[in-house]
């Protein structure tokens, strides 16, 4: 995805998501993770969950695009990062969670069931994820972007592979239920 390597893409996803972030996800996340935990965040973009999840956990951020990791950098020279493909994961680090706040819906089936089995395997032993994304059964390009819209028996399918579904629930971010997050807690390494 193009957009995202791009200055110009990044500001006009950063002017698009502006009054946006994981506040409400990362309350869901905390009946569920212990303060303190290591937490991944796949797909930081400019970084606004990830401040919020620092306030609780001890969070490394990571993206595919320089661009925002090198914004990022800008605003917090110290912040732990890493240049990462949410669908390959390549890492030796573990973590006792995974997050991401709408990033995963770009990924395709095949793509997000790989993702999905890396995950198990950069996780400590019971640890968790949560993702968000659009809901729904379609696919949409918007500027050089591809949207990979989910249903609940479709996470259902990728996600009990390697993992116990905790939560899984509806909610508004745009309108009504146009939004889908899961909570799911790992049950055997990949």
């Amino acid at each position: 995805m193009r957009f995202y390597e791009t200055e110009k893409g990044v500001a006009d996803y950063i002017e698009m998501a502006d009054g946006y972030d994981g506040k409400e996800l990362i309350a869901r996340l905390q009946s569920h993770l212990q303060p303190g935990a290591t937490v991944l965040e796949l797909g930081m973009g400019p970084g606004k969950d990830m401040v919020i999840l620092a306030e609780f956990y001890s969070v490394t951020g990571s993206d595919f695009s320089d661009v925002f990791l090198d914004r990022y950098r800008g605003i917090d020279p110290d912040a732990d990062l890493l240049r990462l493909d949410a669908t390959t994961i390549e890492t030796d680090r573990r973590f006792d969670a995974i997050y991401s706040n709408k990033v995963l819906h770009h990924l395709s089936d095949a793509e997000l069931a790989r993702s999905v089995d890396r995950q198990a395997g950069v996780l400590t032993s019971g640890g968790i994820v949560l993702h968000s994304f659009w809901y729904g059964a379609r696919v949409e390009e918007i500027a050089d972007m591809t949207f990979y819209y989910r249903d609940e028996d479709f996470l259902r399918a990728v996600f009990s592979r390697c993992f116990e579904i905790e939560s899984m629930e509806r909610y508004a971010e745009m309108e009504e239920s146009d939004s889908v997050y899961v909570i799911a807690r790992a049950v055997k390494d990949a």
